[in-house]
């Protein structure tokens, strides 16, 4: 794993950093790593893992220059494994066993923001500033996003901040649920690791698994079947011994 992506858990959760001067622009090394620190934190069992950005921006999205250097050269398979590497931390993020919360701030741009609809809870400061330029320069949208972004914001708005690529800012960001909770630049660290020890102090790592497969699996599902899920979910924590000893604890007070 480079330098410009570090994983570490502290304080019962994981945090992810990325760190690539001066923009935080993603190039194929950074989103390999990315992915990695991601599957890596669900592998040790992270009940929730914080996903921050140092510098000035969050990230500015692709590293254009390096797509450049790609088309150049005419090197198609660099850039379609360029475009997997970004699919594959979606993919890495989704299938993460605990909450993931994500920090923006600064500039968040394109596919950068993309990546961001993969976590669980979404945290900005209030200088953040999101935009999807994506059709201005002839490029596709990726992450999953032709579909995040709606379930998110409603299929119009979806439409909107695609089709119309203009910036919105955090506040706008949180009216239309884009993003969870707004708070001062200085107060974003504090906020994220609150609210992160709250759930892995709170929260039993089971339920919480399974809640998120749940929650993912039922969205395109009738409510018939959505009902057959959660009552296996429910049968199989019946006979859970978390469960037993949360109920007994709170029985005895």
């Amino acid at each position: 794993m480079n330098t410009s992506v570090v994983y570490y858990s502290h304080e019962g959760f994981g945090q992810i950093n990325l760190d690539r001067p001066k923009n935080n622009a993603l190039d194929l090394d950074t989103l390999t790593d990315l992915a990695k620190a991601f599957t890596l934190s669900s592998e040790n069992g992270d009940a929730c893992c914080i996903f921050t950005a140092q510098g000035p921006n969050f990230t500015v999205g692709a590293d254009l220059k390096y797509i450049h250097k790609l088309l150049r050269r005419d090197d198609k398979l660099g850039f379609d494994l360029f475009g997997d590497a970004f699919q594959n931390i979606t993919r890495a993020m989704l299938a993460h066993s605990g909450v993931i919360i994500v920090g923006l701030h600064g500039w968040v741009i394109g596919g950068g923001f993309e990546i961001s609809l993969a976590a669980d809870l979404r945290f900005a400061s209030d200088d953040t500033k999101i935009k999807l330029p994506e059709l201005s320069i002839a490029t596709m949208f990726s992450n999953a996003s032709t579909k995040l972004l709606s379930q998110i914001v409603g299929l119009g708005r979806g439409k909107e901040l695609m089709f119309l690529g203009h910036e919105i800012n955090a506040q706008q960001a949180l009216e239309i649920g884009l993003v969870n909770r707004v708070c001062k630049r200085d107060d974003l660290d504090t906020e994220l690791k609150q609210t992160a020890k709250k759930i892995t102090e709170n929260l039993d790592k089971l339920a919480v698994k399974l809640a998120k497969e749940l929650i993912h699996r039922n969205q395109d599902l009738p409510i018939d079947q959505v009902l057959r899920n959660e009552s296996v979910i429910l049968s199989q924590l019946g006979r859970y011994e978390g469960f037993r000893s949360r109920i007994n604890k709170f029985v005895s007070k």
